[in-house]
């Protein structure tokens, strides 16, 4: 039986703009081309479990525009349930900006729109008539007070919630101790952990740190350095597979979904990691968020191409 996973979270149209670096103040660049494409934290997520073979739900709220009308079809087609996606009246669907330099780096600048009106009382609603679940995932694309209200729902159904905590903003969700998983960036983790994140010796610290405040299992994400993992059993790491990355976009939604649906599966924290850091790195090889997501048949294919004990490591 598939895991079943409900993910609330933003969604956004994505304009990606290759550029060989980020226009300084009063400079004008020009691109060589635009792809719009279909994004956000939230959506890219449910997409990349869809793919991975999990059954999606997707809570979320676009505008009353082409664009959101648009990007509820996309999800469709990719299997998602978006019958708990709200349409707004008052506010456009939410777009980002994305920036792709030549090595895959990008620089995104977002505009929430609708996905700021994804407010409490339709985050009940959603969930008032989703049956049962694995997992929920949610990130913070949406007002913080929603993303307590998942977290509250997933401690009172005692379903674990995993949260990505991005895009990081001007504080954190006051009930974000109580996600079961948290797979914050170096600089997220900075601020959960309340010290710096600028090694592996320091990234274990933190991930230490944010689980003796209540986080069941924690990942500390490190880009090329992989990541870092704490749970009852100490940490380790688990390194990132090598590849030619093309656009860093989505990686990390890819990262966290993975996790999720092998998580939800049952596997292993170890071996969840492992397989979330095979669907980053496929990922990374492609232009676009949703578009680079991988299926489970190429990330299975992978992971036994290139092998995963060789992956865990002891951080010394």
């Amino acid at each position: 039986m598939p895991a079943r996973v409900a993910v609330v979270g933003n969604i956004n149209t994505d304009f990606l703009l290759p550029t060989k670096r980020v226009p300084q103040p009063g400079e004008n660049l020009v691109s060589e081309d635009l792809q719009l494409q279909a994004g956000g934290k939230g959506a890219n997520q449910a997409v990349a479990a869809a793919r991975l073979g999990a059954e999606v739900t997707m809570v979320g709220c676009v505008g009353r525009d082409p664009f959101g009308t648009l990007l509820c079809q996309n999800l469709q087609r990719e299997g998602v349930d978006t019958s708990h996606v709200f349409v707004d009246q008052s506010k456009p669907t939410g777009s980002a900006f994305v920036m792709v330099m030549p090595k895959g780096e990008n620089a995104i600048l977002s505009a929430l729109g609708a996905n700021l009106e994804l407010t409490p009382p339709r985050v009940e609603k959603a969930f008032s008539d989703i049956g049962e679940m694995d997992l929920i995932m949610v990130q913070m694309g949406i007002p913080l007070e929603s993303v307590d209200r998942v977290i509250q729902v997933g401690a009172d159904r005692e379903v674990p919630v995993l949260l990505d905590p991005t895009p990081l903003r001007d504080d954190l969700p006051r009930l974000w101790r109580y996600a079961t998983i948290v797979t914050p960036n170096q600089s997220e983790a900075a601020v959960m952990a309340g010290s710096p994140v600028d090694s592996l010796g320091s990234a274990l610290e933190a991930a230490q740190t944010i689980h003796s405040r209540g986080i069941k299992r924690v990942v500390v994400k490190l880009g090329a350095r992989g990541c870092v993992l704490f749970d009852d059993d100490g940490g380790r790491r688990v390194k990132a597979y090598e590849v030619q990355a093309v656009d860093t976009t989505g990686a990390g939604d890819a990262f966290a979904a993975a996790l999720g649906v092998a998580l939800a599966e049952g596997q292993s924290f170890d071996d969840a990691a492992i397989m979330a850091a095979a669907t980053a790195a496929i990922a990374c090889t492609r232009m676009g968020a949703q578009a680079s997501m991988p299926d489970r048949a190429r990330v299975e294919g992978f992971v036994s191409r290139r092998g995963k004990r060789k992956m865990l490591a002891a951080i010394h």
